[in-house]
């Protein structure tokens, strides 16, 4: 699990070990939990994500294997952090100066793959109250969508493709339209909510939150 607040020391000390980690992920077999780890110290210790961001890029520049495992486990790093954080303005032009520049050396790679998602991401992310969940960055890692099941009193269950964007309101809005056409519903005058229940808590969805949030919760 990755470290709460309470447990973390310096900013210059966290700055080392978050590069220590970032060198570990190369050769790492599992690099989800590493993944996953990084974004939390980065979620808490906000003025270390334009750091991470710069070294990401570092990592990713003339590569020794370009394409590699050890690469694309920075561009799938690379990938999860433009799900869940802006960096500042003049380190986003940095990012996407090497996003384009990789486009054009490698335009049929993986790493091109990858550089095209991130730059789409950027664009629509707005910040996060998680990280991403495990399942999320395993998703992530394949540029693929996570399916949410909502589950309906009354009615079947429906599953929803959702991205890190995803919000309660477009999921509600889906949701409502497949109930209306397949239970006849054309005429009601009922209003659909979403609800986040758990074992400890039952509670509405404000429209904005994004549904990816929840699933970190529940995981």
């Amino acid at each position: 699990a990755a470290p709460g607040p309470c447990s973390y020391t310096t900013l210059r000390d966290e700055a080392v070990k978050l590069f220590n980690s970032l060198q570990q992920l190369e050769l790492e077999r599992d690099p989800v939990p590493l993944m996953q780890g990084v974004l939390q110290t980065c979620l808490d210790l906000p003025p270390l994500v334009d750091e991470i961001y710069c070294q990401l890029v570092k990592q990713t520049t003339e590569p020794p294997a370009p394409g590699g495992q050890g690469d694309l486990h920075y561009w799938q790093l690379l990938t999860c952090m433009s799900c869940t954080f802006l960096p500042s303005l003049p380190i986003l032009r940095f990012l996407r100066f090497h996003l384009d520049r990789t486009e054009s050396r490698f335009p049929a790679s993986e790493m091109a793959k990858y550089a095209r998602f991130i730059r789409e991401a950027l664009g629509k992310t707005k910040g996060r109250e998680c990280v991403p969940s495990l399942e999320e960055i395993l998703v992530l890692m394949r540029r693929q969508e996570m399916i949410c099941t909502v589950h309906c009193p009354g009615a079947p269950a429906c599953s929803v493709a959702i991205s890190s964007h995803t919000t309660a309101e477009e999921v509600r809005g889906h949701v409502a339209r497949e109930l209306v056409s397949r239970l006849g519903l054309s005429q009601s005058p009922n209003l659909f909510a979403l609800y986040e229940q758990s074992q400890r808590r039952e509670q509405p969805v404000g429209s904005a939150t994004l549904l990816a949030d929840i699933l970190t919760r529940f995981e």
